[in-house]
């Protein structure tokens, strides 16, 4: 795997141990031989460090970044849009200091640090604006691009997003913290299956699980969320934005998190709710890619 031996077995900071790196090294190339459409793969020198990027989708399609989710890999998460893949051309990067072929040096959420870093791989495909993607931890990043250099975006779509309102404390601490700690002991399925139920409203796939389990095993976890968005950061953004929120969601669940976004996005088009987990099964993913393709249709 000439990928593996570029960047995977070089020394870096968030893996366990060697054998880690190449077990995260093959579900990645594994996911991209799942996808039906050509990638292409580019390496971009940055501020913060090499990124690996891939790009898809026809060459004259509306540029659309999509940003992965925190402690995965991208091609999962990117998977999760590929009904995009016809009509834009897609740029997923591998998040600096995640899983990936990215430099593993991790980067601050809370200050300008993301939005530079998008910044220039925009201009290395020479994007002058675009529209952005983003479940999770990506829809932090997302944020952080609004707050310091809200021109970078045409408009955004987040998903399930971290850095606007968090969840339970007390709940994410007895469902994912502490069955978290007894798998990491034991190795035991019950707890992974624990946690990943409560992730994902029990629908994730065999395959997710187990990447998920082995990230858990062989990476230093990014614990960091991205910082919560204060109204005033976002003064000068007033691109469309959707949201997608799960009301079984563990980390930012609906029902606090669409009342904050409300408040602090001015051109907040629609705060979607979808009775799902943080985590969407292959029927939420419909749903949410017809909603995402008839914003697109509509403000892009």
């Amino acid at each position: 795997m000439e990928y593996e031996s570029r960047c995977f077995m070089r020394e870096t900071s968030i893996y366990k141990s060697t054998e880690g790196k190449r077990k995260i090294a093959q579900y990645y190339e594994n996911y991209i031989k799942t996808f039906t459409y050509d990638i292409e793969r580019f390496y971009i020198d940055t501020s913060y460090g090499k990124t690996h990027m891939l790009v898809a989708g026809p060459t004259e399609g509306k540029p659309l970044f999509i940003l992965q989710g925190g402690n995965c890999i991208n091609p999962m998460t990117l998977s999760w849009f590929s009904p995009l893949i016809d009509k834009y051309r897609i740029y997923a990067p591998d998040t600096i200091g995640h899983p990936g072929y990215s430099e593993q040096k991790r980067i601050s959420a809370k200050d300008d640090s993301f939005a530079q870093w998008i910044t220039e791989q925009m201009n290395y495909f020479n994007i002058e604006k675009c529209a952005f993607i983003g479940p999770s931890y990506g829809a932090g990043i997302i944020l952080r691009l609004a707050a310091f250099m809200p021109d970078k975006i045409d408009c955004s779509i987040l998903v399930s997003p971290a850095g606007i309102q968090l969840g339970s404390k007390f709940k994410m601490s007895k469902n994912i913290l502490l069955p978290l700690i007894l798998f990491n002991i034991t190795s035991s399925e019950k707890y992974l299956n624990n946690i990943t139920n409560v992730m994902s409203s029990n629908s994730m796939k065999e395959i997710d699980k187990r990447i998920i389990g082995d990230i858990f095993k062989f990476i230093k976890l990014e614990q960091e969320m991205p910082k919560l968005t204060k109204k005033e950061e976002l003064m000068r953004y007033n691109s469309p934005t959707l949201i997608i929120t799960g009301e079984k969601d563990i980390f930012f669940p609906a029902n606090r998190l669409n009342k904050v976004a409300r408040e602090i996005i001015s051109n907040l088009i629609e705060a979607k709710t979808i009775d799902m987990g943080h985590f969407p099964s292959e029927e939420h993913l419909i749903e949410i890619n017809n909603e995402i393709k008839e914003f697109l249709n509509t403000h892009y």
